[in-house]
């Protein structure tokens, strides 16, 4: 395993314990998407159907088991422990917008036709996606708490460290997985905007980055 994948894994792990922390301390869900917490509990449960079946390393299989365990627990926080708390009025996106698509396109694009590789080409397209019902929240609302942003500059970093594994991997292993790279670019892509709002604005001290209400 090389530094990027390693280092992308931490920052993975980093934004969602960073999430339930803010969720936990402050007793609320104020400011998180509920939808796509779910959506990313999809991705994990459709990616690691494998569990039980392939194994590849200790660090493999606990990695899968961990991003499963927390990812169900976020969205346990969210619609049943501190349900009082959220505000689903702002979490408004319409999921059936990247679900149908994605679905489609697990069908036409996938390396073998079978329930497992379209599952796991369904969790690559959706996650590259599923970050979007918390940013169209925060473009709603017109602002975001620094821990919501914290947690948003982890996941983005995570994306970003995940290209720089794909090339470090073609370079020295002649490795390229299609699919992934492509969904992980549109990912990161998503978030250029949020990471210059994060340096210019969170990082200069305010609590909360504001963002232009749209007109």
């Amino acid at each position: 395993m090389n530094i990027f994948r390693l280092a992308g894994d931490v920052c993975h792990l980093v934004a969602i314990i960073i999430l339930l922390l803010k969720i936990w301390r402050s007793r609320s869900c104020a400011g998180i998407s509920g939808k796509s917490q779910v959506l990313f509990a999809i991705v994990f449960t459709t990616r690691y159907l494998d569990l039980f079946t392939i194994f590849i390393s200790p660090y493999n299989t606990i990695m899968k088991v961990v991003f499963l365990a927390l990812s169900y627990a976020t969205v346990y926080l969210i619609y049943v422990r501190f349900r009082n708390t959220f505000n689903s009025e702002n979490d408004s996106f319409r999921l059936e917008f990247l679900l149908v698509p994605v679905i489609g396109l697990s069908f036409l694009e996938n390396y073998a036709f079978t329930p497992l590789e379209i599952l796991w080409t369904f969790s690559i397209f959706l996650e590259s996606v599923a970050i979007m019902p918390q940013l169209f929240m925060i473009t709603k609302t017109g602002e975001a708490e620094s821990i919501t942003t914290h947690y948003l500059f982890f996941l983005g970093l995570y994306r970003a460290l995940y290209i720089a594994n794909w090339v470090w991997r073609y370079h020295t292993e002649g490795f390229f997985d299609q699919i992934a790279v492509v969904s992980g670019v549109v990912q990161t892509i998503f978030y250029i905007d949020f990471f210059y709002l994060y340096v210019t604005k969170v990082l200069r001290g305010r609590g909360k980055m504001t963002l232009p209400m749209p007109v």
